[in-house]
């Protein structure tokens, strides 16, 4: 297992060159700078350690929860979330049994790959499909919430039966099974969340803009 762990912290640190320069230049000049922004980060990081600590599971390591990370990729971009992620996880090795023995594969398999998955299929809608609002919130929004948590739950199921932790069939029965369920509300909660901040907070969404969803659907009129 020390070898498990060793490859996903390895894994993790060839990311920080990727996020190291938006986070210093762009991040933390409004982080420091802007109060509101220190509020909305400050909540973001308690809300999403909240929603993580409410696992269900029968078995060890086969756990389920809402991920949301679709919203915050999109609210921060994947660097920033990247790194706010990590924040988070360290949190939960406080408030739940994850250790810090744990966290690079916690990180890698419920952060990293989910977080991946979310910019790629945004960067898929934004130039691949028409550039509207209602595009924005059901393919970068739901269906994109809804093929992340399913890819979360596929990646980690197969991982653990790659670590001979347990057999197929346990994996399926105990773990893989929650794929239909999970899919819907995940893909629910990341468009609920993200029409409402499209309506009333559409600041807080990095990768959204007036002139792409918006004011570029009426000049194409």
């Amino acid at each position: 297992m020390l070898l498990n762990e060793l490859f996903a912290l390895i894994i993790i640190l060839l990311f920080v060159p990727l996020v190291w320069r938006d986070v210093t230049s762009v991040f933390w000049p409004k982080f420091i700078h802007e109060r509101n922004f220190q509020h909305l980060t400050f909540a973001v990081i308690i809300l999403f350690t909240l929603l993580w600590s409410a696992q269900a599971g029968v078995k060890a390591g086969l756990s389920i929860h809402f991920l949301a990370l679709t919203t915050l990729t999109l609210m921060y971009g994947w660097r920033v979330a990247i790194v706010l992620s990590v924040i988070i996880g360290f949190l939960l090795t406080t408030t739940t049994e994850l250790s810090l023995f744990q966290l690079p594969e916690y990180i890698l398999l419920s952060c990293l790959i989910p977080i991946a998955t979310s910019y790629a299929v945004f960067l898929f809608s934004y130039h691949f499909l028409p550039r509207n609002i209602f595009v924005f919130i059901f393919v970068a929004g739901f269906l994109n919430g809804a093929l992340t948590g399913t890819l979360h739950l596929l990646s980690s199921g197969a991982y653990l039966f790659f670590l001979d932790a347990y057999d197929w069939t346990t994996i399926v029965d105990n773990y893989l099974i929650f794929v239909p369920l999970l899919a819907f509300p995940e893909g629910l909660i990341n468009g609920m969340a993200l029409t409402m901040f499209c309506v009333f907070k559409p600041e807080w969404l990095r990768v959204f803009s007036d002139r792409d969803y918006i004011y570029n659907h009426y000049h194409k009129k």
